[in-house]
């Protein structure tokens, strides 16, 4: 997987408040989607690789369950990184 120290620290540095904020939602919403598009990637091309099938399956339910999460404490948050990450069109 080509996700490194590097990639995660970006990652929560655009999206959570610093680069060692990981806990929180949006943080962790934007790290799945980065490994949700990086398994559907690898699918395309090996279509019958289940174990990886069901971990894309798990990662889009716990992404799921931090978007109704975020839904329900803060809609402005929610509606902002839906935005950004491009998720629900």
């Amino acid at each position: 997987m080509n996700l490194t120290k590097e990639t995660r620290k970006e990652i929560f540095k655009e999206f959570g408040k610093s680069e060692f904020d990981t806990g929180s939602v949006e943080g962790q919403v934007a790290l799945f989607t980065h490994r949700i598009k990086h398994l559907t990637e690898h699918l395309k091309a090996n279509r019958k690789d289940f174990a990886t099938e069901r971990s894309l399956v798990l990662l889009v339910g716990r992404r799921r369950k931090l978007l109704s999460y975020l839904m329900k404490k803060d809609i402005v948050r929610y509606r902002e990184i839906i935005k950004k990450l491009g998720l629900r069109k």
